[in-house]
């Protein structure tokens, strides 16, 4: 056999010295978060600490966080402890805060089209669909070219849907749409506008300070939203009237947001992270409402003794006249507004009609095992 030359033997090592090198790098190397150390990010929510929404966003932290590894670190503050609420979109934008979680509606003032994410009757479409119209509708490039417009640096992730609201907390049970007239009543978002349609004089205040305006006679009656959040904030301490359903906020959804720069400046597979943990803490929060808000609607009426009322048809159907009279003036003035409304109406037309034919009414199924003529079940 012909001995290698010196040449070729040096060549070979040093190849495999090469190799193997690279193969510890490879192995051996942090990603990017753990060589720098991990990122921190400080973050406000829009809700009081002892509100449920508060609680959702303190979930989602801790999903990002463990997924993550520790890689990255969010810390959630309640609402005013850097910003007002109503504040949360300049300071995350300006990079005061890091990111938040809130409601796009709350934004109304600095572009009146984020309340259609939200604000309104959604279309027939309940929360749920509406976020799919947003992933796959067109909604999420719709609302990049609406914050663009308006010059905010950040980066929004709409999630977890929420279920129909009610009309609110009153004084006495609202059997006419003209019983709303002259009442001081809380709203956020296009239901301002609606509600005022409906002859209210309308006080958009953050959840926190509903119900100490309602016990200083500041507000005669006020929406939140859900049993949960109402039951904790006090709503049962200054009203014993609940009218349930309504189409002021048939199709809301929350948003976690980033500051742009911020957001970017994350590794590929932290941002995938993000996106996935953003999907999970939706449905995760979908799953835990049912469970707390039907216990809190139950207890609000054994131990609160609250009263709770349907709304009239002739109340729901006067709020989707109005709704169509704002949204036609609305989309006269904006041509975003326009473009999302028809965006929305395309999806809305074809998913609706699916899930009207498609999914029962439970109704059957409820009086079957639990209305007044259900036999006892063992």
């Amino acid at each position: 056999m012909t001995k290698p030359t010196k040449g070729k033997s040096s060549t070979r090592r040093s190849f495999l010295k090469v190799a193997a090198a690279g193969a510890a790098a490879t192995v051996a190397a942090p990603n990017i978060a753990s060589a720098q150390g991990p990122v921190s990010m400080r973050w406000q929510s829009t809700w009081p600490a002892k509100d449920i929404f508060h609680e959702y966003a303190l979930d989602y932290a801790k999903k990002v966080n463990d997924m993550t590894g520790g890689d990255l670190k969010i810390e959630v503050l309640p609402a005013g402890a850097v910003v007002p609420a109503f504040g949360l979109l300049d300071a995350v934008s300006k990079g005061t805060l890091d990111g938040g979680h809130g409601v796009l509606v709350y934004h109304y003032g600095k572009q009146n089209a984020l309340a259609l994410w939200g604000s309104g009757p959604g279309y027939a479409m309940d929360a749920n669909m509406l976020l799919a119209w947003h992933k796959y509708g067109g909604g999420k490039e719709l609302l990049e070219k609406l914050y663009a417009s308006i010059g905010a640096n950040v980066v929004s992730f709409p999630y977890g849907p929420m279920p129909t609201q009610p009309l609110g907390w009153f004084k006495k049970p609202v059997t006419k749409a003209e019983d709303l007239q002259g009442v001081k009543f809380r709203t956020v978002g296009i239901s301002i506008d609606v509600f005022t349609g409906l002859g209210a004089a309308v006080n958009a205040l953050p959840g926190g300070e509903i119900v100490s305006a309602m016990d200083r006679g500041l507000l005669d009656a006020a929406e939140f939203n859900n049993a949960s959040s109402d039951r904790i904030l006090g709503f049962a301490d200054v009203s014993k009237v609940c009218m349930l359903q309504s189409y002021h906020q048939n199709a809301e959804q929350f948003e976690i947001m980033f500051n742009k720069d911020k957001y970017n400046a994350l590794p590929d597979k932290m941002k995938a992270i993000i996106a996935v943990a953003t999907e999970a803490a939706g449905q995760d929060m979908a799953w835990k409402a049912i469970d707390r808000y039907s216990k809190d609607y139950e207890e609000l009426q054994t131990k609160d003794k609250v009263k709770f009322y349907k709304t009239p048809d002739s109340v729901l159907q006067k709020q989707l006249d109005i709704y169509d009279q704002v949204v036609e003036k609305k989309s006269a003035d904006n041509p975003l507004f326009k473009e999302i409304v028809a965006s929305q109406l395309a999806f809305a037309k074809r998913a609706t009609q699916w899930e009207q034919d498609t999914v029962v009414n439970r109704r059957m199924a409820y009086n079957h095992y639990f209305g007044p003529n259900a036999k006892k079940k063992t």
